[in-house]
């Protein structure tokens, strides 16, 4: 059988698709189904079955979409619950796809219908496991997702997730192949490595999760330690994975269509977000007042999802005209479905329609340099904890972006603030929100601290554990 890994970037997310004799299978489909039902028309096959390892918090998975317009069978682990038809496999169900097969091992402890799909050839030898958020390499799923108020705590989550390690993948040879639902950068692991398959060998010397020698206590421990909160949508997206959700067909018509300078400023009047998803280089020099900036050419979903906080919010967009659908499609795939169109003709036909612009002041990081020998600056730098700790700039204050929902009534309207991240994009989202906001007293130090570590001599420090002794 021949496997193909679908690696969406943005999201992290490892998407598969497999097919043997005429027959496919699709393993954690996106949003969108044009990618699949391609690949299956090329190479002559039906799409027999949809298999999902779990209902998914990062993402909205497209399987009914994709099921209603192949005749597929939608494929969930045991105790799964879902507002549409599927199969609930039992732990150990075979399923035959061409020569090959497929073995569904219940692996609960992400979530509870958490499972593990072991893939054997045509001999019955065992080739490749598709773990879902049960094992990323170098990592596993974090248990906090899944909590039941009153049932299920997430150390007791850590603990079920232990047992179905040791008893249900640790036995696999060590040739097979391991193929995570994610890799890095995703928020559904703490340390995830870049590389997005590896095998089950290696993860067994390597991971910590897969050490034999550790305790259940301390698999916990190491576990739960360290885990930051999930982004605000995880939840919401779980609840539109066991739903019946806007067709993605219906969601570009809508998301795609142009709309004039009156039109814009009318949807605009009556509720909708603009968001602006062109360069930040762009954004900086010129956009419309009130625009919130979210890049395409970064994370682009996770930080939509992390910071409009009502996933029903509607939006207009201002995006390079060759990008529209992709922007619109992105914006699906977190389950932002409400998307009304964007400014035709951009801010070229904003600006000759006599409108105003707003702009952000930037400065090099030289220029930085020489403001600080000059005068005491108030520098915010709005990298995550992680990175600030690890090295910042002397009497820098972090107030990461993730946070600034919560953290808005730390800003002082009468001072003026310096700020950066770690390459100039988080940064500008980050003054974007407060332009909005009302709040026009800051600089960017353009390039982040990274440029600020190349091109200046300013002093860095790094966090430093307290002594226990």
């Amino acid at each position: 059988m021949k496997v193909e890994q679908i690696y969406t970037g943005c999201l992290a997310e490892a998407a598969y698709y497999i097919h043997s004799e005429g027959e496919a299978v699709v393993i954690d489909p996106l949003r969108e189904t044009s990618p699949y039902i391609e690949r299956a028309e090329k190479d002559h096959v039906q799409i027999k079955y949809i298999f999902l390892t779990h209902f998914h918090a990062d993402f909205v998975s497209g399987q009914v979409d994709l099921a209603k317009k192949t005749g597929a069978t939608i494929v969930f682990g045991p105790s799964a619950k879902a507002g549409y038809a599927f199969h609930e496999a039992t732990d150990g169900e075979i399923f035959k796809l061409g020569k090959g097969s497929f073995k569904w091992i219940h692996t609960p402890g992400h979530t509870l219908e958490s499972s593990t799909i072991l893939m054997r050839d045509e001999a019955g030898k065992d080739q490749c496991i598709f773990t879902g958020d049960t094992l990323f390499i170098g990592d596993v799923g974090r248990p906090d997702l899944a909590v039941k108020q009153g049932e299920l705590t997430e150390v007791d989550l850590a603990g079920i997730l232990y047992e179905s390690l040791h008893s249900k993948i640790i036995p696999l040879a060590d040739d097979v192949i391991v193929y995570p639902g994610h890799g890095a950068g995703s928020a559904c692991g703490k340390k995830m490595s870049k590389e997005t398959f590896d095998t089950l060998g290696n993860q067994k010397k390597t991971n910590y999760a897969l050490n034999v020698n550790l305790t259940k206590a301390a698999f916990v421990d190491e576990l739960l330690s360290g885990l930051s909160a999930p982004p605000q949508y995880f939840p919401k997206n779980v609840q539109m994975n066991k739903g019946i959700n806007t067709t993605i067909d219906a969601i570009l018509e809508k998301g795609t269509q142009g709309l004039d300078v009156e039109m814009f400023k009318k949807a605009h009047a009556d509720g909708a977000l603009i968001l602006d998803v062109r360069s930040q280089n762009d954004f900086v020099k010129g956009h419309i007042p009130g625009a919130i900036f979210i890049g395409l050419d970064g994370a682009f979903a996770p930080w939509v999802g992390a910071l409009i906080i009502d996933i029903n919010q509607p939006i207009i967009l201002v995006v390079d005209e060759a990008r529209v659908e992709e922007a619109v499609t992105r914006l699906s795939r977190i389950g932002y479905d409400h998307s009304k169109g964007y400014l035709i003709g951009g801010m070229n036909a904003w600006l000759a329609a006599g409108n105003e612009q707003d702009q952000i002041e930037s400065i090099a990081a030289d220029t930085f340099e020489k403001l600080t020998k000059e005068k005491s600056l108030t520098v915010l730098d709005v990298r995550k904890p992680s990175e600030f700790e690890a090295e910042h700039l002397v009497d820098a204050t972090n107030q990461p972006l993730d946070f600034i929902n919560d953290s808005m009534e730390a800003i002082d309207g009468d001072k003026t603030y310096y700020i950066h991240c770690a390459g100039g994009y988080r940064s500008v989202i980050f003054e974007s929100i407060l332009k909005a906001r009302g709040f026009h007293n800051f600089v960017d130090v353009a390039g982040g601290f990274a440029a600020i570590k190349k091109d200046t001599s300013l002093p860095v420090t790094a966090f430093v554990c307290p002594s226990t002794l």
